[in-house]
């Protein structure tokens, strides 16, 4: 779904966040950007933010926090793209974990907003956001670096996220210290396609045992 077409009128977004002052603050900070005056939606649980999205529909972006009331970690950002699989969705979140990152983006994530980040980046990852195409005061294509931080390579993350949004779900389960019936019956999968995911993914990362593969991201 592209973002808003410059100079189409006040572009929404919606943040997803449990926190009053932070949604405040950022409301005050960005009430508008490049001239364009911003409509900020707000919600501080997932179903609320679901039932708002629906409704406020066109929604330019969504900004969600991993952490509310209803949802924790990555599952929010799995549970809103299958009910709007057309939501451009950013996680707006105080962690920094490479890993985190890098499962967010390859879930479906269009972006991962810091919420430490420094105003002028704020700005530029909000401007990626609303007009990958270019801005009212910008021309030719955001780049897709300014919607995610940057991080040195790694072999180990690249190889794990060429696996697939599947296998990371499953590893995301593994580190939670999940068995593998557990993550059966939580995934509706049979016990031994779960075994076969686990498989790879110690394949992947060059280990030989699950508590290896979990003390690799520790």
């Amino acid at each position: 779904m592209p973002g808003p077409r410059p100079g189409a009128g006040s572009p929404k977004l919606l943040l997803v966040d449990d926190h009053e002052l932070v949604r405040y603050g950022v409301k005050s900070l960005y009430s508008e950007l490049q001239g364009v005056p911003l409509t900020w939606l707000e919600a501080d649980t997932l179903q609320e933010a679901l039932a708002l999205y629906a409704r406020e529909e066109p929604v330019a972006a969504v900004l969600l926090d991993l952490n509310l009331a209803d949802c924790k970690g990555l599952q929010g950002l799995r549970l809103f793209l299958q009910a709007h699989p057309a939501a451009r969705i950013a996680v707006f979140s105080a962690t920094q974990d490479e890993f985190v990152i890098r499962q967010a983006r390859a879930l479906g994530a269009i972006g991962y907003v810091p919420k430490g980040v420094v105003t002028t980046e704020m700005q530029n990852m909000l401007s990626a956001l609303l007009w990958p195409r270019g801005g009212p005061q910008a021309a030719g294509f955001a780049p897709a670096s300014a919607l995610f931080p940057r991080f040195p390579s790694s072999a180990m993350y690249d190889r794990v996220a060429e696996l697939g949004s599947r296998h990371l779900e499953i590893l995301e389960l593994v580190l939670s210290g999940c068995t593998n019936q557990e993550i059966s019956d939580s995934m509706h999968l049979s016990l031994g396609t779960v075994k076969n995911y686990v498989s790879s993914l110690l394949l992947a990362l060059d280990v030989k045992s699950r508590s290896h593969m979990v003390s690799l991201f520790r």
